[in-house]
C-alpha cells in the first residue's frame, strides 16, 4: 500500500527501513525522520505522516530499546505548582 504519495513510500518500505535500521543498531530510536532519510527521501507536504506513524507502529522492530525506557524522569505532585521551575527563579527573587 502506498503511504507517501508525494515521494513514492509503502508501507514495505517504510517496514524495510526499519527492520534494516534494528539490524545496524539495535539502540537507535527511529523516527520518521531517520526512516525518510534511510530511504533516500525527504517528506513534502506531511498530510501522510499520520498514515506514515501509523505504518511505524505496526513494525514489531519499532520498540524502544530496553535500555533508554524509563529514562523520563517521574514529576513528583509539588514540582507541578510551578511549571518545572525552581523557587526563586526570577533575578527579584535570588537574594542579593
Amino acid at each position: 500500500m502506498i503511504i507517501c504519495s508525494c515521494q513514492r513510500i509503502s508501507d514495505h518500505d517504510i517496514h524495510s527501513a526499519i527492520d534494516w535500521m534494528r539490524k545496524s543498531d539495535p539502540a537507535t530510536i527511529i523516527t520518521p525522520g531517520k526512516i525518510y532519510h534511510a530511504l533516500g527521501k525527504k517528506p513534502d507536504c506531511g498530510r501522510c505522516m499520520h498514515l506514515f506513524v501509523a505504518t511505524m507502529r505496526e513494525s514489531a522492530n519499532l520498540e524502544v530499546p530496553a535500555i533508554l525506557r524509563g529514562l523520563k524522569p517521574r514529576h513528583r505532585e509539588k514540582d507541578k505548582a510551578h511549571e518545572g521551575r525552581h523557587q526563586g527563579h526570577r533575578v527579584s527573587q535570588q537574594g542579593s
